[in-house]
């Protein structure tokens, strides 16, 4: 049964029991702070298990990509070592909100398992949760019982609290689990040694797959167990491993989700799979690692520099070392892989098919290998203080790994190659020492919600008023390394939630006397959540929440304008315009949009005048709400890159034959209320991704109006040119003209200074000495004069000492010979305070800059003295 198959029949098999087929949400978690990803099929119903969302439907299937590599649900290290672990896996699930529960659960799955997908029943184990005294919680009988229908006692095991308790952190929903496992060893293996004994253990081919989580309790800050408000179901499993064991394998990698793109990486390394274990093992983590970073950038995470986009950066860089390391791969690859990965799941996720997510990646690639290439540089020149005895500092590859991002491996392949070994000790406490501070820096502390009104229903009112008479309907602390805030949520809001590019409103919630600022608004899990410094004095009273009215007018130009932007780009430029992101503040807007070359000056010109030509035409706003999915699509109206659409949308239109958008924003009601439109700036921010910044409205005036007084103040000091352009044109001429002369003449005088300084050189043995103090033309010189006696002398020691604006300047330069003797890094260190300033380089090349040019001479004399020192 191939893939497609298998997740197809889980879906009809759980309809077919009157369960609603949900679609996957974006596994970037954009909802909730406490993850970046979607860990566990759970995430989406988080607040529905919690009694803080109603609900609407009581028996829920889904398949949901998951992501796991940080956290306490993290297999990032396992991918690859063994054959069943992943970052990015499918989870099968069905779901009760209230409805049934153990009985019906546990019923399905063996229907599911044995009569649908024909697993053999003497080879399923089944765990059951076997009490826990800490939590006071008595052991499953009834999940035994209801087991106990269908196998016999010795093959359901209870376990403890570490295996069949299911949380998905230190707080939130949980509850008793119960797991399915499966024995896929030979019959001999089988008769030899019971499966009975080898579940939990880690055994490959004694597997679990599926867990069948009941959830009962909700675990508070404080650790304490409290009821859930109904009981609910919860199940997940594993397609990869599920499509292993229907395929008969015994390794995920085997399965059709990986062996197409294991065969691609095998055409571009030139090697075979089953070729060595370390060959193997790389292709795996390929693989696994070009399925995570592709769905993340699907689902409107690329790679980038900081918190999630950052973890998403370090799986791609893991990968390309992989290729680098163990299969040889010198070049940009894994962006190659894209097309199969969006072929296998044609049909099932749709927003894999797109060339975008291909050009994203090799620009990531090409921009890695510039940094591994230094990394390398960097290895090979290694500070002889840092390596004792043999032994490369751990702190040294630490710094590898972090900056240059080299795996330990790679380290220590290298260091062999060079007779050498790694602390691996110290790179191990580096690591750590470094998770730790990651680990403070992103730690956030909830507190549990305090409800104060539980029968209202939260709704957002903000499309229609900015000011509203409200109650809080419960609310709770937040802790960050910003320090204590507070969370509510109210029974209605005007204020807009960031979200589709925008950012959130301000303003303020009034109560009695008091005015509290409104800091951020955010949707988490379907909640719109204010963030405050201060409560109210009396939590249970009504009050106002107003909207900055003149920030949420500001913010509504911009986001109509980017409407406005992004047609009259696909008109002008053509209908790959597609956009790949978005920001909308009161003060500008920043729009991506997927285009191969820079615009030129009259393309942004014809920009600028569609979009002021439609402001002027003052077309009017038509808001559609709650319109029906399909219906949307119809219209043509287009989506925001990454976002996931529910049921019924709000489409935006400004003119049908214009611009018809999936939009959940805030806008003006008419276009004329912008004013006017003005691109400031256009560049490249990857590989065929442009992004514009523009203005509207009194921004855009401002700014134009700066601009023209610019142009008057230029042309009043070159006294007003008939063509200023021209004028300015000849001016940066006769400066290269200059320039060239001057450059001409600085060359002269350094070749002077060179061949007065052979006068000047000393010989000690067969060691040559040049230190002096020059005045070359400008500071670079003396780096130039420096490397030309270093490529003179086969052992030659250089300080040249220089004054320039009061500032003074010394370069060391070392011959390779000198380096186990004199180190140009550590003497300039040594030095460089008698000039009081800081220096420091390699060991063959080193500079400093100090305050003080009246101790040049006794920072000469100082270094005069410990080359003598050092040749006793």
């Amino acid at each position: 049964m191939q893939s497609k198959s298998i997740r197809e029949t889980f879906l009809q098999f759980f309809i077919q029991k009157r369960h609603l087929h949900q679609p996957a949400v974006a596994i970037v978690n954009k909802e909730d702070p406490s993850l970046f990803f979607v860990n566990a099929g759970m995430n989406p119903f988080k607040e529905i298990f919690l009694g803080n969302q109603p609900i609407a439907t009581p028996r829920v299937v889904t398949v949901q990509p998951c992501l796991r590599v940080s956290g306490k649900h993290n297999d990032l290290e396992e991918v690859g070592v063994d054959t069943y672990h992943h970052t990015l896996f499918e989870m099968l699930g069905n779901w009760s909100f209230g409805d049934y529960f153990k009985e019906e659960a546990i019923a399905w799955a063996w229907e599911l398992l044995t009569a649908v997908y024909h697993l053999p029943k003497e080879r399923i184990y089944v765990t059951i949760f076997g009490r826990d005294r800490e939590d006071g919680l008595p052991k499953d009988d009834e999940a035994a019982a209801i087991w106990a229908q269908y196998l016999p006692a010795a093959h359901i095991l209870s376990f403890t609290k570490k295996d069949n308790f299911w949380e998905m952190g230190a707080q939130g929903p949980c509850g008793p689990c119960s797991e399915i496992h499966l024995d896929i060893r030979s019959d001999s293996e089988c008769k030899a040694l019971p499966a009975a004994q080898l579940v939990n253990k880690g055994h490959p081919q004694v597997i679990e797959i599926w867990n069948l989580v009941f959830m009962q309790y909700n675990r508070q800050a404080s650790g304490k167990l409290v009821d859930l408000p109904h009981k609910h179901i919860d199940t997940g499993m594993g397609l990869e491993r599920l499509a292993m064991v229907l395929q008969g394998k015994t390794s995920n990698y085997d399965t059709d989700i990986f062996t197409p793109l294991i065969e691609k990486i095998e055409q571009i390394a030139g090697k075979s799979y089953h070729e060595s274990t370390t060959i193997a093992v790389a292709m795996r983590v390929i693989a696994d690692h070009l399925r995570a970073v592709a769905f993340a950038i699907a689902d409107g995470q690329p790679p980038a520099h900081s918190k999630a986009g950052y973890v998403i950066r370090r799986i791609l860089r893991r990968a390309i070392r992989y290729g680098y390391s163990h299969l040889a791969i010198k070049e940009p690859f894994i962006h190659q892989l894209v097309p199969v990965l969006a072929a296998q799941m044609e049909g099932v996720y749709p927003n894999l098919a797109t060339g975008y997510i291909a050009q994203l990646i090799q620009a990531e690639e090409a921009a890695f290998f510039k940094t591994l290439v230094a990394g390398l540089r960097l290895f090979h020149h290694l500070d002889p203080s840092k390596i004792h005895q043999g032994v490369i500092a751990g702190n040294v590859a630490f710094e590898l790994y972090d900056t240059y991002g080299f795996p330990l491996d790679l380290t220590l392949l290298m260091a062999k190659e060079k007779g050498l070994i790694v602390d691996e000790a110290g790179f191990q406490q580096a690591l750590q020492a470094q998770k730790a501070r990651a680990k403070k820096d992103a730690t956030i502390s909830q507190g549990d919600w305090q409800v104060v009104h539980p029968s209202a229903e939260p709704s957002f009112v903000g499309y229609d008023q900015l000011e509203v008479t409200t109650a809080i309907v419960q609310w709770r602390t937040f802790t960050n390394k910003a320090g204590m805030v507070y969370q509510l949520v109210l029974a209605a809001t005007p204020f807009y939630p960031a979200g589709g590019g925008q950012v959130a409103d301000t303003g303020v919630i009034r109560s009695g006397t008091q005015s509290i600022a409104v800091i951020d608004v955010q949707k988490q899990h379907g909640l719109i959540v204010h963030t405050v410094d201060q409560l109210p004095d009396q939590l249970e009273l009504p009050v106002v929440a107003q909207v900055d009215p003149m920030q949420r007018t500001l913010a509504a130009n911009n986001h109509t304008a980017t409407h406005l932007l992004q047609a009259a780009l696909q008109r002008i430029l053509g209908t790959h315009v597609v956009q790949k992101g978005s920001l909308v503040t009161p003060n500008l807007l920043r729009f991506d949009f997927a285009h191969p070359t820079k615009l030129s000056t009259t393309q942004i010109e014809a920009v600028e005048a569609m979009v002021n030509q439609k402001i002027r035409a003052n077309i009017s706003c038509l808001e559609q709400r709650s319109l029906p999915l399909p219906e949307a699509k119809a219209m043509g109206a287009q989506a925001l890159f990454g976002e996931k659409y529910g049921a019924v949308v709000r489409v935006i239109t400004f003119d049908p034959a214009y611009s018809v958008e999936l939009c959940g924003g805030t806008h003006v009601s008419h276009t004329g209320q912008i004013g006017f439109f003005k691109i400031i700036h256009e560049t490249a921010i990857g590989t065929g991704i442009r992004r514009i910044e523009a203005l509207t409205a009194s921004n855009a005036h401002h700014f134009v109006t700066q601009q023209s007084a610019t142009l008057t103040a230029v042309a009043d000091l070159l006294q007003h040119p008939q063509d200023l352009v021209q004028a300015v044109a000849k001016l940066l001429y006769e400066k290269k003209q200059l320039q060239k002369q001057l450059s001409g003449y600085q060359a002269n005088a350094v070749q002077q200074i060179i061949q007065q300084l052979s006068h000047q050189l000393e010989q000690v043995g067969d060691l040559y000495l040049l230190i002096q103090t020059v005045q070359p033309p400008h500071p670079h010189a003396l780096q130039q004069i420096a490397l030309h006696y270093k490529a003179q002398y086969p052992k030659i020691f250089v300080l040249l000492a220089a004054t320039f604006e009061q500032q003074a300047h010394l370069v060391i330069s070392v011959s390779d010979p000198l380096l186990p003797y004199n180190d140009a890094h550590q003497m300039m260190q040594s030095i460089a305070p008698l000039i009081g300033g800081k220096g420091g380089g390699q060991p063959f090349f080193a500079t400093a800059k100090g305050n003080h040019p009246t101790g040049i001479a006794t920072a000469l004399q100082a270094a005069r003295k410990a080359i003598h020192e050092s040749m006793k």
